[in-house]
């Protein structure tokens, strides 16, 4: 895999316009990894690039430094030919949704995730399944490279670190998570305000919202399996139509009750079409979300799924059943 780092070295050496893309409904480490390439570009090849967001940036991570340089998808020219597109903690193409016209008309593109169903679709492809989070796999290309970290740098990546390993407390947090993320708070960063910054300023909306949906959860099979809808209607109730996602860790408070399995969330996205997203401790839900063209982790994973949320409950029931996983 050195020789790819090293190919990765050259592509940004090389290229004069360079665009950083996350995934659609942007987390910390998509969003952490995206802000913190960008800095450590601009600190150590002294370049300028451009980020894009495709769906709307989470208020929660509006501390992040460089994230008010990130561009909606909307406000940029799709028909222009950048000379290196980075996809970061995109997981399938489709996930960059319309940004996708700009990685196929880019003349290199590198994709540097962590997710064991990443099909490396990318010309370069910096893909390490066994890290825990996107900004970790960084982490490791930088100390490959040398890269001069500042604090700005650092605390994107710990950052991501942080919420994909939810606070260090899931089973994908290593030895070597742990060493990254001491070398990045090296840098002065303070993790209690990361941790309040990330986990303590949810608007009161969101709460109600997340109460909201965790009151008409659904349990089956001996409560081993847990489960939630969120139709449209309902989340723009609670969000006054301003577009804020306040589903992020629904499906963590699910799977946190004790008899829980298997826990989902099936979020309505139009007329035809569903996302669901699952957890567990100890089952594989990347089984069942690949069924459906999705995919992730062994213990978190995600697809969208055509049909209504009713319809889609049901098939992930019956999906669940067939493979013998509750």
């Amino acid at each position: 895999m050195r020789m790819v780092i090293e190919q990765l070295n050259d592509s940004i050496k090389d290229s004069k316009n360079i665009l950083l893309v996350s995934h659609i409904n942007p987390d910390g480490d998509t969003l952490g990894s995206m802000c913190g390439l960008y800095a450590l570009i601009k600190d150590n090849y002294k370049k300028h690039c451009e980020m894009v967001a495709v769906s709307d940036v989470p208020s929660t991570f509006a501390f992040l430094p460089n994230i008010n340089f990130v561009k909606n998808i909307n406000d940029l020219d799709l028909s222009r030919e950048y000379d290196l597109v980075i996809n970061l903690d995109v997981a399938a193409l489709d996930r960059c949704a319309g940004a996708e016209v700009l990685f196929h008309k880019a003349k290199k593109t590198a994709n540097i995730d962590h997710h064991e169903t990443n099909s490396s679709y990318a010309k370069l492809n910096i893909i390490r399944p066994y890290a825990a989070a996107t900004a970790e796999v960084l982490c490791e290309i930088s100390e490959a490279l040398n890269w001069h970290f500042t604090q700005e740098s650092a605390m994107c990546l710990y950052t991501g670190i942080m919420t994909d390993t939810g606070c260090f407390r899931f089973s994908n947090t290593t030895q070597q998570t742990m060493e990254y993320s001491g070398k990045l708070l090296s840098y002065g960063i303070n993790p209690a305000e990361v941790y309040q910054m990330c986990y303590e300023t949810s608007s009161k909306e969101m709460v109600l919202f997340q109460s909201f949906c965790i009151n008409k959860a659904q349990f089956v099979n001996d409560d081993k399996i847990a489960y939630t809808i969120v139709y449209k209607k309902d989340l723009e109730k609670f969000n006054n139509g301003k577009g804020e996602d306040y589903t992020d860790g629904l499906t963590e408070k699910l799977r946190a009750i004790a008899t829980t399995e298997i826990a989902f969330v099936v979020k309505e996205l139009n007329s035809t079409s569903s996302k669901v997203s699952m957890r567990s401790r100890t089952k594989d839900v990347a089984k069942i979300c690949s069924q459906f063209g999705g995919g992730g982790h062994k213990l978190a994973a995600g697809a969208v799924v055509k049909g209504s949320p009713v319809q889609v409950v049901k098939q992930i029931l019956k999906e669940i059943k067939n493979k013998n996983l509750c």
